[in-house]
């Protein structure tokens, strides 16, 4: 061996150090750091090109292939990723994002994820950082759903209609006081709930506005480099 290890380094496992980086609000490092390495690749593989051995190479033409194809494996990745698997609670009890720096961006905010592990990193943080933003699209694409299916909208209002109404009689005709009573009039109204959702296509509204939000959020928090999540302290 030309050198000895040295008992005195410290030896980091990566699920703690990006912990650690999530934590301190710094996780935008390890994105920096693959982007960096993938640009690099990238740089080398123009230079290549420019020169005479990309036309004498006979791998050259598979190398291309073989980029397209780690470009598709990456997009399918992030197509089969659960992006809610680590979305907590509390990711909602903050404060929203700002929509025009934190949410959109610049053009410089965005980028082609240089692997899957990239592309995975990108969509969990992420998706804990724009929780609400994306909660709010979701709200905006149900309601535009629900526009442009009026029957859907009115079956909707039906149910609410009805279950206020169940309220409110509850209230007046002192049902706590009688169990049994209340427990079949919930149940009568929740059969005719679900027959009138069913009957009124809400159900085909709720799943338009569900595909359209996913992709936008795969889409958008796999593009969207990450961002400190907390200020840098200033020095005094």
């Amino acid at each position: 061996m030309a050198f000895k290890p040295n008992p005195l380094s410290l030896t980091v496992p990566d699920p703690a150090f990006e912990s650690w980086l999530r934590d301190s609000g710094y996780l935008e490092l390890l994105d920096q750091r693959s982007s960096s390495s993938s640009a690099s690749a990238a740089a080398a593989a123009a230079a290549y090109s420019c020169g005479d051995g990309a036309a004498s190479d006979p791998t050259y033409a598979p190398g291309i292939f073989a980029a397209v194809f780690s470009g598709l494996g990456t997009l399918l990745s992030v197509a089969t990723l659960n992006p809610l698997s680590k979305l907590a609670t509390d990711d909602f009890s903050g404060e929203t994002p700002s929509w025009t720096r934190g949410f959109v961006g610049d053009f410089g905010s965005y980028s082609f994820p240089s692997s899957p592990a990239q592309a995975r990193l990108r969509v969990h943080e992420n998706v804990k950082r724009f929780a609400r933003n994306y909660a709010a699209l979701f709200i905006l694409f149900f309601a535009c759903a629900l526009y442009q299916m009026p029957f859907a909208l009115i079956g909707l209002l039906s149910c609410l209609a009805l279950w206020d109404f169940f309220k409110f009689s509850s209230d007046k005709w002192g049902l706590d006081q009688r169990p049994v009573i209340r427990q079949i009039l919930v149940r009568t109204a929740q059969i005719v709930t679900a027959v009138i959702l069913i009957w009124c296509n809400v159900q085909m509204a709720l799943f338009c506005a569900l595909c359209v939000s996913y992709a936008a959020l795969i889409l958008h928090a796999a593009f969207r480099k990450l961002t400190p999540s907390k200020p840098p302290h200033k020095k005094r």
